[in-house]
């Protein structure tokens, strides 16, 4: 196994993967481009992005690129994903100092970590391409990839169904997929790493890549820290 995805499973890191014998190859063949999203839903990292970010250290050790990103537009919708209840709607100037806060901590942590060796990798900004979508040709372009009754099958709306699960909130799939998309159009992104409950709205994006660009990229998920 690849040196940078033997350490993960050395770790207990690796919990579930899109094809992990296919990604292994992939990483064996050179340098492959990843990402983890963050949400800035506050002005500071929490214990659930330990995991993730550990894990995005790991792999730049072992030679492979991080593209960080901070969700300066997606964190304006709210992710539903291992929520009971929908998130509180913050400001945009809210959400713009959190993003500045949080992107600061992450390139010093991957300062700290060694980075592959060079300098913490720039942190990415989803607001960039999200706030300026045009909504009539985000459905028509990006939104007829996506089966409704698919999405419900995922546990992140599964478990909101039962308690209510907003429409603006049904849409957060649709963003987190097209980051990946443009990740990959502009980044040459093949893989994105998160926590178990990202899983469906990774998934979704791999399939998004495939429909829309005809080409394999992967998804790695974590166990969540739960106590």
């Amino acid at each position: 196994m690849n040196a940078g995805l033997a350490v993960l499973e050395e770790r207990g890191f690796i919990s579930q993967c899109t094809d992990l014998a296919a990604l292994d190859r992939l990483m064996a063949a050179g340098p492959v481009s990843f990402y983890v999203g963050i949400d800035p839903t506050g002005t500071s990292l929490h214990i659930g992005h330990l995991v993730p970010l550990y894990a995005l250290a790991h792999l730049a050790l072992a030679g492979h690129r991080p593209v960080p990103l901070v969700g300066g537009g997606t964190a304006r919708i709210g992710d539903p994903s291992g929520k009971t209840e929908s998130r509180k709607i913050l400001s945009v100037d809210e959400i713009n100092g959190n993003v500045r806060s949080i992107s600061e901590q992450i390139e010093r942590f991957l300062a700290a970590a060694g980075g592959a060796g060079t300098a913490a990798p720039k942190v990415v900004n989803n607001a960039d391409w999200l706030a300026g979508l045009n909504y009539i040709d985000f459905l028509r372009d990006i939104g007829r990839h996506f089966s409704v009754n698919r999405m419900l099958t995922f546990e992140a709306y599964k478990a909101r169904l039962e308690t209510g699960l907003s429409f603006i909130e049904f849409n957060y799939q649709l963003l987190q997929s097209y980051d990946y998309l443009e990740l990959y159009r502009n980044h040459g992104v093949r893989l994105q790493i998160g926590g178990d409950d990202q899983w469906g709205n990774i998934v979704a994006g791999v399939d998004l890549i495939r429909r829309v660009e005809g080409a394999q990229v992967f998804g790695l998920t974590f166990p969540l820290v739960t106590r």
